[in-house]
């Protein structure tokens, strides 16, 4: 559910409920798919805030959370840290090798939710991060995730891009800004085919997604949240105002449904089921 980043957090427990407190909720067919059992030992990917995390546990005895982000794992940890067989860690998943609970063989099954194309964005290790998954694992154990795939909010990916540009950043710049890798099923397939994953199922599903009206939240909570990388390439916060304010502008009538004034963002969303072959 969170971007895995090394140097600075961006997130936040409050500022995540306000703007994409609708990610753990629109999770229930990857969890069907994930299909937890009274035995299994689940290592959930990008647990963010353990929102969802949690609620596996319900089905099973043991759900290890882990996440780059402090912020968002000191939020799971006050919230559930009392449930027995649930933990949640500090940790980058692109280099889930240096955890010090990694373990090969350790779980029947991994599941991410909304977290891998913030994870799998850094070319240099997205081999590594499929290749650590499939390690801990068992033999016959299942990967489900779901991410963005091919074309998710290109709307609003489109709009950072440009509003970043128009306060001074050269355009090839303001592409290479983006924190997100939102692969094809044929992408996705090699990527997972080559670590030795065979795929059980795979979708790709356009799902127009319904945003926040809390305060803070809407299209200019979002940009702020999920485009953070974009918006600290510039250097001032009067640039990273003013680009917040042209996405918004940009995007009013794009996004707005005329009859209730409600904002929707084209989400794309990408769900796998993969084996590790017994």
């Amino acid at each position: 559910m969170a971007l895995q980043q090394p140097e600075k957090d961006h997130w936040s427990q409050k500022a995540y409920s306000t703007s994409a407190s609708f990610v753990p909720e629109l999770a229930d067919i990857i969890v069907q798919w994930l299909n937890p059992q009274s035995d299994d030992l689940i290592l959930d990917l990008g647990c963010g805030d353990g929102v969802l995390t949690a609620k596996l546990r319900n089905s099973c005895p043991s759900v290890t959370g882990v996440d780059a982000s402090t912020n968002l794992v000191f939020a799971a940890k006050k919230a559930y840290s009392a449930i027995p067989g649930l933990s949640f860690h500090v940790q980058d998943c692109r280099y889930l090798d240096r955890w010090m609970n990694f373990q090969e063989g350790a779980y029947t099954k991994v599941f991410s939710n909304a977290a891998l194309h913030w994870i799998l964005r850094d070319t240099d290790t997205r081999k590594s991060v499929l290749e650590n998954t499939y390690k801990v694992l068992k033999a016959g154990g299942t990967f489900a995730f779901e991410m963005g795939g091919a074309g998710n909010v290109a709307e609003v990916h489109t709009a950072l891009i440009s509003a970043v540009s128009h306060q001074g950043i050269e355009i090839e710049q303001a592409r290479k800004l983006s924190p997100w890798f939102f692969p094809s099923n044929a992408i996705m397939k090699q990527l997972l085919e080559e670590v030795g994953f065979t795929i059980e199922k795979m979708e790709l599903e356009y799902r127009p997604t319904r945003l926040s009206t809390e305060e803070h939240g809407g299209i200019g909570g979002w940009a702020r949240l999920m485009g953070a990388q974009f918006l600290d390439g510039l250097d001032s916060e009067v640039k990273k105002e003013a680009a917040v304010k042209e996405v918004c502008e940009l995007l009013k009538t794009v996004i707005t449904h005329e009859e209730d004034g409600s904002m929707f963002l084209g989400y794309v969303r990408l769900r796998v089921l993969a084996k590790k072959p017994a």
